[in-house]
């Protein structure tokens, strides 16, 4: 009678199931639950959906993406946690909330610290961006894979056209819940009030604000255009979006999966920065056709009347990397 429980022969069983269960772990299919503030039109959408695209591509369809419109997965900072946490598998999402966690974050909040496009993609493909990357894995527990953006951030009003600084005095703002932005809107002169994201449409549209501020694909993408009469080309934050997993998720890939994946990222991160300036050009005549009153200010007044921001929140961001950015070379 063979001797089933003999140790040569179990010894071969155990060799087997783990030369199986290796080659199945590097050959998982999986589909990535991947969150965004925006629908599949937005800047957003076209680099999320050019990485699914490319994901599924290098990995012969085993990995592929389920993109999540519009906030249904929850509102940023809730994706955010929810990525650290390991309960969301990925998103694309704006700076905005990740200053509450790690303080170096808050340079994206900083009034007109990147000059243009170019400034901005030069300063986060080095390795400050790299480094700030580390912060978020590091401090978060999020995996950043490819610095997408939302773009630079423009001032819509249903007051007045915006010529100089002093424009804003008396107007109801709503910031992103961020100190600084507040900071940043009353050194401006308007009345600046941190409020959700979700509600910012209805309070616009009821009055009880006047005022708010984002990329021009944004404003579109939301119809502000229905409860906001004056867009301004006030260009005062560039807002990055990066392109993150859950570092929990990520780590559970074998090493030549993540490879794929940080590279579908990358070969999207070109085509989504192009969209997005491509957009923010073609909503800039959208907008204007659509009714709204479009101005585009002498933006130095701008830049000097936020000055003691900069100067008050660079301690807490660090010195070294507010003039990093400002001055990197490009």
């Amino acid at each position: 009678m063979r001797q089933f429980n003999s140790l040569p022969f179990r010894l071969t069983v155990l060799t087997a199931a783990i030369g199986l269960s290796s080659a199945a772990f590097a050959q998982q299919e999986r589909t990535i639950d991947v969150s965004l503030p925006l629908g599949p039109d937005s800047q957003q959408g076209i680099g999320v959906l050019k990485f699914g695209e490319e994901l599924e591509r290098l990995s012969e369809g085993r990995l592929t993406i389920e993109p999540h419109y519009d906030n249904a997965l929850g509102a940023e900072r809730e994706v955010i946690e929810g990525m650290g946490l390991g309960i969301i598998d990925a998103g694309i999402a704006s700076t905005g909330p990740m200053g509450g966690f790690v303080d170096e974050f808050l340079l994206f909040d900083l009034p007109y610290i990147f000059e243009d496009h170019g400034h901005a993609y030069a300063f986060l493909d080095s390795e400050y961006g790299g480094q700030l990357a580390q912060l978020a894995e590091d401090q978060m527990n999020v995996k950043f894979l490819a610095w997408m953006e939302n773009g630079f951030r423009h001032n819509t009003n249903s007051v007045r056209a915006l010529e100089q600084p002093s424009d804003l005095e008396g107007i109801n703002h709503r910031t992103q819940e961020s100190r600084v932005q507040v900071d940043t809107w009353e050194a401006l002169g308007a009345n600046a009030t941190p409020m959700a994201w979700t509600e910012v449409y209805t309070a616009l549209q009821q009055g009880v604000m006047d005022s708010q501020e984002n990329p021009l694909a944004t404003i579109y993408d939301v119809n502000f255009y229905e409860v906001q009469d004056y867009l301004n080309i006030t260009q005062h934050v560039y807002s990055p979006a990066p392109l993150m997993m859950s570092l929990d998720l990520f780590n559970s890939f074998s090493e030549d999966d993540q490879a794929l994946i940080l590279e579908a990222a990358q070969i999207a991160l070109p085509v989504q920065r192009e969209a997005s300036q491509e957009l923010e050009q073609r909503y800039k005549g959208e907008l204007a056709d659509l009714g709204m009153t479009v101005t585009e200010p002498d933006l130095a007044p701008f830049r000097e009347a936020v000055r003691p921001v900069i100067a008050k929140w660079g301690p807490t961001v660090g010195e070294d990397l507010v003039d990093a950015a400002i001055n990197f070379e490009h």
